[in-house]
C-alpha cells in the first residue's frame, strides 16, 4: 500500500500517527511524509533523525512559513494534486478536522480536496482537537511506540511542548477503549476498500 502523510509542521505526522507509521513501514508499505514547514525553532536535522527512526525514506520539507499556510493556499492545493498525480496513494493521514490550528485546517481541507478519491484518516493533535472522532484504531506493539517516542525525542526544539511525556499514556488509552494494550485512533473522512 502506498500511504502518505501530510504534516502541516514537522513532528505532527509522528505526533499522530508516529506508532502507526512505524507499523506500516515493518509491515513493508511504501511511506511518504511530506512537511510544508519547520515548526518554531525546528531543523531539518531533527526531522530527518525522527523519520529515519521510524523508518521513513521518503520525505519532503516544503518552504512555507508556520502560521502561513493559509495565505498560500491555493499553491498548497497545487503542489497536492501534483503529489496525487505522482504518488497516487492509496490512504492519506492529515490533521482532523476538528484541528483548531489555522495550518493545520488549510492542510487538512486541502488535502481532502487533493485526494478525495484515495481512503483519507484524520490524526489525533490531542492539544488542537476541539473534539475527535475516533472512527478506526490501529493496534500498534510496544516497538511502534517506542520508535514513535524516540522519533519525537529527536526534536529538541519543542521540548516545551511536552510531546514525549504523553505518547505512552495516549497509546493505553486508545487501546483500552478496543480492549487492547497499545493502540492510535483516527477519524475517518473516506475509506474506500478496493
Amino acid at each position: 500500500m502506498r500511504i502518505l502523510i501530510l504534516a502541516p509542521h514537522a513532528d505532527d505526522g509522528e505526533v499522530g500517527a508516529g506508532a502507526a507509521i512505524h507499523r506500516w513501514v515493518q509491515e513493508g508499505h511504501e511511506i511518504h511524509y511530506l512537511a510544508f514547514s519547520l515548526a518554531d525553532g525546528g531543523n531539518r536535522e531533527e526531522i530527518s533523525k525522527a523519520l529515519d527512526l521510524m523508518g521513513v525514506r521518503e520525505s519532503l520539507l516544503l518552504p512555507f512559513e508556520v502560521r502561513r499556510l493559509a495565505d498560500a493556499r491555493q499553491a498548497i492545493l497545487n503542489h497536492l494534486i501534483q503529489v496525487n498525480v505522482d504518488f497516487n496513494p492509496d490512504m492519506v493521514l492529515l490533521p482532523s478536522t476538528d484541528d483548531v490550528h489555522q495550518d493545520h485546517q488549510v492542510i487538512s481541507s486541502e488535502g481532502f480536496r487533493a485526494f478525495k478519491r484515495s481512503t483519507v484518516l484524520g490524526y489525533e493533535l490531542p492539544w488542537n482537537d476541539r473534539a475527535f472522532s475516533t472512527d478506526l484504531f490501529v493496534v500498534v506493539s510496544e516497538e511502534d511506540v517506542r520508535a514513535k517516542w524516540k522519533a519525537l525525542l529527536q526534536y529538541k526544539s519543542q521540548t516545551d511542548r511536552h510531546l514525549v511525556e504523553h505518547v505512552w499514556d495516549l497509546a493505553r488509552i486508545r487501546g483500552r477503549q478496543i480492549l487492547v494494550p497499545l493502540a492510535e485512533a483516527f477519524e475517518v473522512l473516506r475509506w474506500i476498500m478496493k
